[in-house]
C-alpha cells in the first residue's frame, strides 16, 4: 500500500465516508508516516487491537 492509498483512507475517515479504518500490524509503520505528516494528525484516533493492529477513528475535536 502507498501514500496515496493511506491518504484516501484518512481522507474518508475524515469525511465521514467511513467511521474507523483498521490497520494491519504490517501496515502500521507505513500508515503512521502519512498519518504524521497531516495537518489534521490530531484528529485521528488510534485505538490499538490485541493483534497489534490498530483502528482509527476521527474526532471533530483534536486532542491536545
Amino acid at each position: 500500500m502507498d501514500e496515496n492509498f493511506f491518504n484516501e483512507q484518512l481522507d474518508n475517515l475524515k469525511n465521514g465516508i467511513v467511521s474507523e479504518y483498521f490497520v494491519s500490524k504490517e501496515d502500521f509503520l507505513n500508515f503512521r508516516k502519512v498519518l504524521v505528516k497531516r495537518p489534521d494528525f490530531k484528529h485521528f484516533r488510534g485505538i490499538a487491537q490485541r493483534s497489534g493492529a490498530v483502528v482509527y477513528q476521527y474526532k471533530e475535536v483534536a486532542r491536545s
